[in-house]
């Protein structure tokens, strides 16, 4: 299961229609891949359909599919959104990560 924080559902609303995406029927596709500093960054895309490997949670409201194998590196994971002076952009709370780099985008178990 992957959560999804309150300020991160307003976000992703905001972007999907912006993008022309519908948030109550397309979904956010996140998943991880090799490369980054720490050896796995994570992507998140807009998807308006699923594939036969995937898993489809909904949590806050979001509709989030994640491939098998990205599955297995985001489980527990919360999907946050920081709008602070140090940056903006969407994190990742990831409970499996034993490190991150400095900005966040990517991780190692």
């Amino acid at each position: 299961m992957i959560k999804v924080s309150e300020t991160a559902r307003q976000k992703v609303v905001t972007m999907m229609t912006e993008e022309g995406y519908d948030a109550s029927t397309d979904f956010v596709r996140v998943g991880v891949k090799s490369g980054g500093c720490s050896g796995l960054s994570y992507e998140l895309k807009f998807d308006k359909s699923t594939t036969e490997t995937d898993k489809v949670f909904e949590d806050n409201a979001v509709r989030i599919i994640v491939d098998k194998k990205s599955f297995l590196y985001l489980v527990g994971t919360t999907l946050e959104y920081s709008g602070g002076l140090n940056g903006k952009g969407f994190v990742f709370n990831n409970p499996n990560a034993q490190r991150t780099c400095g900005c966040g985008e990517s991780f190692s178990l």
